[in-house]
C-alpha cells in the first residue's frame, strides 16, 4: 500500500517530468513553479502573466528601439497602459471585451485577485515611459514594488489560496508583505543577470547613484556589454547590488518559513522551486573574476531542470509521513 509520501512523489515527478524546460521562455521561474499547481491555478497564473508580459513588452520594446520618446508617444503609451488596467479593474460587460480580456477579468474575479497588484504594475510601467533610469537604489527599490513585487504577489496570492467547497478562499497572511522580499532580490539578481541584454537594448536598470560613484556612465555600460573590459568601478557596483540581494535573500528564507505551514504541500513546494530557481542565478555571479555574459549568468535548460528536480527530492525526503 502506498503512503501519502510515495503518492506525492510520483505526482510531483509526473508534474516534472511534464515541463518542457526548453519553451518556457517569458516568466521562467514563475511558470516552472506554477506548474505543480492543480491545473485552474495554473491556468491562472498563465493568464496574469501574459497581460503583464504585453503592458512591459509594449513599453520596453518601444524604449529598445527609440534612445528618446517624444513627448506625443509617451501619452500615447501611457494611454495605452492606463486603458488595459482600466479595463481589467472596471470591466463588467462582455459585450465589447476580447476573449483575451474576458479571460483575463474572469480569472481576476474567481481567484479573488487584489487590484492594487495591477495598479502598482501600471504605475512602474508608467515611471518607465517618462523616466530613463533611477536616480538612486531606493528609487529603483520603489520601482519594483510595481514591476516585480506586483507579478510575485499574484503568485503569492495564487500559492495561498485555499479551496473550500469548491470555492477559493484568500490567503491566510498579508501577501504583500511575503512577496515583497522575494521580488526585490529576484529583481536585483535580474538586472545583474540581463546587464548585456538591457545595454544593448538601450535599457538601464542600475541606479544613478551607483554609477557616479563608481565612475560608471552609459557608454561605457554600453561598452563592456558589447565585450570590453570590466572595469574595477562596474564590479564594485555589481558587489553593492550583490550584497543588497543578499539581505532579501535572507528575508526572502525567513517569510517562506512562515508562511508554508499556511499553504497546501503542492504550494508549498512551489515556493521551495521559484526561490531555488533564484537562487541559483544569484550563485553565479563571480563579482571578483566574472564577464557579467549572458552565457555565463543564464543556467542552460537542463541545468534548470536539474535544480528542480533536486528541490522535489529534497522536499519529498523531508516531508514527515503522518
Amino acid at each position: 500500500m502506498e503512503t501519502s509520501s510515495q503518492t506525492d512523489k510520483q505526482l510531483y515527478t509526473d508534474i516534472f517530468n511534464s515541463i518542457d524546460f526548453e519553451k518556457i521562455i517569458d516568466h521562467p521561474n514563475i511558470l516552472i513553479a506554477a506548474n505543480f499547481w492543480e491545473d485552474e491555478r495554473y491556468r491562472a497564473a498563465k493568464v496574469c502573466y501574459r497581460f503583464m508580459r504585453y503592458i512591459d513588452d509594449l513599453v520596453d520594446n518601444y524604449k529598445s528601439e527609440h534612445i528618446t520618446i517624444d513627448a506625443g508617444e509617451k501619452t500615447r503609451l501611457e494611454a495605452e497602459v492606463s486603458r488595459w488596467i482600466k479595463s481589467v479593474m472596471t470591466a463588467t460587460d462582455f459585450v465589447q471585451a476580447s476573449d483575451e480580456m474576458r479571460e483575463l477579468v474572469e480569472t481576476v474575479q474567481k481567484f479573488h485577485i487584489p487590484v492594487w497588484p495591477l495598479e502598482a504594475f501600471a504605475k512602474s510601467m508608467i515611471y518607465d515611459i517618462y523616466n530613463d533610469g533611477f536616480a538612486s537604489l531606493q528609487a529603483f527599490k520603489d520601482y519594483a514594488a510595481g514591476a516585480s513585487v506586483a507579478p510575485a504577489a499574484i503568485f503569492v496570492h495564487l500559492c495561498g489560496l485555499k479551496k473550500v467547497n469548491g470555492e477559493y478562499q484568500a490567503p491566510d497572511f498579508d501577501v504583500r508583505n511575503a512577496a515583497e522580499s522575494c521580488a526585490i532580490f529576484s529583481y536585483l539578481v535580474h538586472i545583474i543577470r540581463d546587464f548585456v541584454k538591457d545595454h544593448t537594448h538601450n535599457l538601464n536598470y542600475f541606479p544613478n547613484d551607483l554609477m557616479v560613484k563608481n565612475n560608471l556612465d552609459r557608454q561605457n555600460l554600453l561598452q563592456m556589454a558589447q565585450g570590453a573590459p570590466i572595469t574595477y568601478g562596474f564590479r564594485c557596483m555589481i558587489a553593492e547590488l550583490y550584497n543588497e540581494a543578499d539581505r532579501y535573500r535572507v528575508k526572502t528564507l525567513e517569510i517562506i518559513r512562515e508562511i508554508k505551514p499556511l499553504v497546501e504541500p503542492r504550494n508549498e513546494l512551489s515556493l521551495e522551486i521559484i526561490f531555488a530557481l533564484y537562487t541559483m542565478v544569484f550563485d553565479r555571479i563571480d563579482i571578483k573574476h566574472g564577464t557579467f555574459t549572458t552565457a555565463e549568468l543564464n543556467p542552460t535548460a537542463a541545468e534548470i531542470k536539474q535544480q528542480v528536480w533536486d528541490v522535489i527530492k529534497k522536499f519529498v525526503a523531508s516531508t514527515r509521513l503522518p
